[in-house]
């Protein structure tokens, strides 16, 4: 799997978690609609199948899948909470995503 579509899926699957997380606070600690259980289950799911396609070991991918989630938490921070990240969150996300880099496309033996 090419470094592009590895970091895109890993995108994608940090947005379905995030998502699958939020929608229950909203019924939770916002009084929402316990209905947003449904969708945040499915986005649970769907996040739990998006692992599921790298073609690396799991561990690994849970590992360096980290590094991107708290990139992608960090722009959930500013674009959905409305907080703009500090200087030291975008140091932190950078330090994240170099993490992954690492773990993710370092050279291996077979």
């Amino acid at each position: 799997m090419s470094e592009l579509k590895t970091v895109g899926l890993f995108i994608v699957t940090a947005l379905a978690e995030i998502v699958g997380c939020y929608l229950p606070y909203l019924w939770l600690r916002e009084g929402k609609t316990i209905w947003l259980l449904v969708p945040g289950a499915l986005s649970l799911a769907a996040f739990a199948w998006l692992l599921s396609l790298h073609p690396t070991a799991a561990g690994r991918v849970y590992a360096a899948y980290g590094g991107v989630y708290i990139f992608m938490a960090i722009v959930w921070l500013w674009a959905v909470d409305g907080v703009r990240p500090t200087v030291w969150d975008l140091v932190g996300s950078a330090v994240a995503l170099v993490g992954m880099a690492i773990i993710m496309f370092a050279p291996r033996a077979t």
